[in-house]
């Protein structure tokens, strides 16, 4: 994180600190950044017409720590489809969820906006890999995702995303040392812990 921190200013803009997903792509996009950390749709988007980068650039894992363990890892998460139980049409809707969760409709939304399929086989489909090379790459990706804080935290998800936010924010931005500010945060986790998550 320290590293981190002596990054901004310096080989990231200040602003970098500001971005949200449709600004670090913008950036990244127009050339003005080397690396940018996005979901797949910035894929299509990046090769798309008129894209200044088209055919410029690949993608790889995120990188991962020199620890004990470490690995690079991606986390479970996406689109996630229900139907209310206060639905006026709930047979409707069902069919929809079914249409959209569909195999042909997921290659369908993979070929055209590179989204990744939750259907293993898709990762091997040859139309995909001919129109979207991203994709067979991201297999191996998928197979060793792991879930997100949200399926340990429960309903403490947002209080304990914000607090590790502030904590590595404030860091970044030069206030307080990466030391201090994650020992708060490992206190703040713990009490808001409480007896489990």
């Amino acid at each position: 994180l320290d590293m981190i921190k002596g990054w901004v200013g310096t080989i990231a803009p200040p602003g970098v600190l500001a971005y949200q997903e449709e600004e670090s792509r913008g950036v990244w996009q127009t050339g003005n950044a080397v690396f940018m950390r996005n979901w797949p749709y910035a894929y299509a988007l990046g090769n798309g017409e008129g894209s200044p980068i088209t055919g410029k650039f690949d993608v790889a894992p995120l990188p991962a720590g020199t620890g004990e363990g470490a690995r690079a890892v991606a986390t479970l998460g996406g689109w996630n489809l229900a139907v209310s139980k206060y639905s006026k049409h709930p047979d409707a809707a069902i069919e929809l969820v079914k249409f959209i969760a569909s195999p042909a409709m997921q290659k369908y939304r993979t070929l055209k906006t590179s989204n990744l399929p939750t259907i293993q086989a898709l990762y091997d489909d040859a139309d995909i890999a001919r129109e979207q090379p991203i994709v067979p790459r991201w297999k191996r990706i998928f197979l060793n995702a792991v879930p997100r804080p949200s399926a340990a935290t429960r309903i403490k998800y947002n209080e304990a995303s914000s607090q590790f936010w502030n904590a590595v924010h404030n860091t970044l931005s030069g206030d307080g040392t990466a030391a201090d500010n994650l020992a708060d945060l490992e206190a703040m986790l713990t009490k808001l812990k409480g007896r489990g998550w």
